[in-house]
């Protein structure tokens, strides 16, 4: 029995060695700004400062990998999150919406920050300054308001 929790030990550290050489790309898609949520919108400097913080890793072109994206499988768990957010929604695309689609975004915006649902808790554990105070949420959550209804104009 000794001898085959040794071998499989083995076995499952040589897998681990060999997996850390298929890591995934790094690399983000280039942002045009004239198309970026900020540099369309023109929020406040503290709005701006939250997004980039908060939300723009998962939901922009603007993903910064930390050290441990490097290690086989964390890196791709987080690719992962990062695909899903940006398919969801992504901050450097925002020009490309049409109206309604932007609306509707705002509106999910809203309800995932009052929800407490964004940004996900997996990601604050290793981003504290991501975990938004209330009054961050309260700015957020009007600020997003006060852009329902207005996309047209900024669009």
């Amino acid at each position: 029995m000794k001898k085959i929790l040794k071998y499989t030990g083995l076995g499952l550290l040589v897998i681990f060695i060999i997996a850390q050489f298929f890591q995934v790309s790094k690399t983000n898609p280039e942002v045009i700004a004239e198309k970026d949520f900020i540099n369309m919108v023109k929020p406040t400097e503290a709005i701006s400062k939250v997004l980039k913080t908060a939300c723009y890793d998962c939901h922009s072109h603007e993903t910064r990998y930390p050290w441990y994206t490097y290690v086989v499988p964390v890196g791709h768990w987080i690719k992962n999150h990062v695909k899903q957010g940006t398919k969801h929604l992504n901050f450097s695309v925002w020009g490309d919406y049409s109206a309604k689609k932007a609306d509707h975004k705002l509106e999910e915006c809203v309800e995932f920050v009052e929800e407490k649902k964004m940004p996900l808790n997996s990601y604050t554990i290793t981003h504290r300054d991501a975990i938004l105070s209330e009054s961050d949420r309260i700015m957020l959550v009007q600020f997003f308001n006060g852009l329902r209804g207005k996309v047209e104009e900024i669009q």
